[in-house]
């Protein structure tokens, strides 16, 4: 059996370039995955891994050697020292993947739905804004500028496997796309907005959320029809965003599906 062991290997060192660096991966149009469930959520999809990486160590892990059956070709075996190199886990789980951003499967304009970021930097807010969208039934989410990159180490493993459910994209004038999309446009403010639990969440609804510090900027919220108000104590002065954009998700689909019933 054949084992990288050379952390100065040309493959390592892309591997690597991967992993870390926003423009290698957009330039590529390639990513790293690591960790049992994200493979696992990648091969559900139907994403064929470019290369199955998986360290030495791991070799006797039934999960593991499931995983390598149904990516259906030979892993590159790594030993542990090269495979750590490139996982950006603290434990790595002894298997990550090269995969092939997904490519856009429908159109922004025929779109049910879509989750507008502007600005996000944190991560873990994205990926988590990422997981809710995917729970709750939307399928594309549009990041602006300023935002983590969605297919960085951090985001993917704070999605859980969100962006196989979801079409991904990013954009330099989310303005423009807003007005591509052509549904009601709706963003979320402190106070002054119409409640949650009273606004008509049915149709197509293209929901903005804007930065952990600033929000939804004034140019992108005069777009929005609709604002927004979700209530809470009078000694809060505000949500998370990743956690104001999961109640507003899990609002628009509870109305969506009591309208269903009802018909």
């Amino acid at each position: 059996m054949s084992v990288l062991r050379s952390r100065e290997n040309a493959r390592v060192r892309r591997w690597r370039k991967l992993a870390a660096d926003a423009y290698a991966r957009r330039s590529e149009a390639r990513a790293i995955i690591d960790g049992a469930h994200l493979v696992a959520a990648c091969l559900d999809a139907g994403v064929a891994p470019v290369t199955l990486l998986v360290s030495e160590a791991a070799l006797e892990n039934r999960e593991i050697i499931e995983l390598s059956r149904r990516a259906g070709t030979p892993p590159m075996v790594l030993s542990e020292q090269v495979f750590r190199a490139i996982a950006d886990a603290e434990t790595p789980a002894g298997i990550a993947a090269e995969i092939r951003l997904p490519v856009a499967r429908q159109a922004l304009e025929t779109a049910p739905g879509c989750v507008f970021l502007e600005g996000i930097q944190d991560a873990g807010n994205v990926g988590a804004i990422l997981r809710s969208a995917a729970a709750f039934g939307l399928r594309h989410a549009v990041l602006g500028r300023g935002c983590a990159d969605p297919w960085s180490p951090k985001v993917l493993r704070a999605g859980m496997g969100a962006h196989f459910a979801l079409q991904i994209s990013a954009a330099a004038d989310l303005a423009a796309e807003l007005q591509r999309f052509g549904g009601r446009a709706a963003c979320t403010v402190p106070r002054g907005g119409t409640t949650l639990a009273a606004a008509d969440l049915r149709g197509r609804i293209g929901w903005i959320f804007g930065s952990e510090g600033q929000g939804v900027s004034e140019a992108l919220a005069k777009r929005a029809p609709l604002h927004i108000s979700i209530p809470m104590s009078r000694q809060t002065e505000s949500l998370n965003v990743a956690a104001a954009a999961a109640i507003c998700f899990y609002e628009q689909a509870r109305q969506i599906s009591t309208s269903a019933d009802r018909s």
